[in-house]
């Protein structure tokens, strides 16, 4: 269950083993959903093999609820807070391995540590961690240099590394053991442990921003033949629903066909249980976007909207990569507003397709090596 107690915020870096590397991650919070979810699962599965890995954050607020017991292997150090940098830049050894998440720049003080670092280390990789893009430019830029002309880093080289979906980028984040955990889910009991007494309706996720398709989705819903709950995760998409209804001048507990259940803020595996219960997931940005992957069910990705729609670009391309089906571009399309036309529902058939596209990417995906087992491949060979 969601919590609001914080992991505690630590300053030093334990101890590695000889043969484990040390990390330090920067995540500037843009979507604290998106960034530091990604970000967060990032430095688990790290400290999951034995690394050692502190998580400069500059809003860690959400971790309070998205992972709340912490992990013991990773730091989580306040990157606003000028002694907490202070001390975690003196009281412990350089880092082997600099991250800087979705391009924003690590603190000075550690870049200068770090620099100092290089001609000592064992291990010494600065990388810049781009976001996610089925776009063909990420297999020409992953794993290229970027020298370092200025400030403390002056003289040093950072390489892109590109998330993706072919194996000429460095895949997606994925923890081992993920297919056996899917096929011993039992969605009803994990269903009942959220207070939801499922009747064998068709269940569909909702984690959004606010589209304006929604309201005629929910009209569809509530109109259709076949009973529907929407299962809709706290935050905005609780607030877009019920501004939804109030413009179609519903009750907040639905109307006809259709149920609606209001979750709270869930921890990253509760997040990942949710949409491993549901026949449908509606997501938004790239940590749920990557895990509804995973979950093998149909889905639909709200990307994250761009003044000079490029995100149309980035959208279109992906679809190509998962071979969507006509009707599931179109709904992705109107999803996404490129548009006035409202997404149409799926019938029985359409669904059935979404869910086989979605089954067959996945089966790609997991022949390609997970995004931390390549990241950690590439900085020993490049040591």
């Amino acid at each position: 269950m969601a919590t609001n107690r914080r992991p505690r915020t630590i300053v030093g870096m334990p101890t590695p083993h000889t043969d484990r590397l040390r990390w330090d991650l920067f995540c500037r919070v843009i979507d604290n959903h998106g960034d530091l979810g990604v970000c967060w699962r990032l430095a688990r599965q790290l400290a999951d093999v034995g690394d050692a890995v502190r998580l400069w954050v500059d809003d860690g607020r959400a971790l309070g609820w998205m992972a709340p017991a912490g992990h013991p292997g990773v730091t989580v150090v306040d990157w606003r807070d000028a002694e907490a940098v202070r001390r975690a830049v003196a009281d412990a050894p350089p880092p082997d391995v600099l991250v800087e998440a979705f391009g924003c720049d690590p603190a000075p003080e550690l870049v200068e540590l770090f620099a100092r670092h290089r001609g000592t280390a064992r291990r010494h990789a600065w990388i810049n961690l781009e976001y996610l893009s089925a776009e063909p430019y990420v297999e020409r830029l992953h794993r290229l240099p970027s020298p370092v002309f200025r400030g403390p880093g002056e003289g040093l080289t950072k390489w892109f590394f590109y998330p993706g979906f072919t194996p000429a980028t460095g895949g997606l984040l994925r923890e081992p053991g993920l297919g056996t955990r899917h096929e011993a889910f039992d969605r009803r009991a994990w269903l009942a442990g959220q207070g939801i007494a499922w009747q064998g309706e068709r269940l569909v996720s909702l984690f959004c921003y606010e589209p304006p398709a929604l309201a005629p989705l929910l009209r569809q819903w509530m109109d259709g033949a076949e009973p529907t709950r929407l299962l809709v995760t706290a935050g905005r998409a609780a607030t877009a629903v019920a501004q939804a209804l109030e413009k179609l001048a519903s009750p907040p507990e639905g109307r006809g066909a259709l149920a609606i259940s209001y979750l709270p803020y869930l921890p990253q595996p509760d997040f990942d249980a949710l949409l491993g219960s549901c026949d449908l997931n509606l997501v938004r940005g790239e940590d749920s976007f990557v895990r509804a992957h995973w979950a093998g069910a149909s889905f639909v990705w709200q990307i994250y909207p761009q003044d000079d729609d490029a995100h149309h670009v980035k959208l279109n391309a992906w679809l190509d990569w998962l071979d969507a089906p006509a009707s599931l571009r179109a709904f992705h399309h109107a999803w996404n507003g490129f548009s006035d036309a409202p997404p149409v529902l799926p019938g029985t058939a359409a669904l059935a397709d979404w869910q086989q596209a979605a089954q067959a990417g996945r089966a790609r995906l997991l022949a390609q090596d997970d995004l931390a087992t390549q990241l950690r491949r590439f900085v020993n060979q490049k040591s």
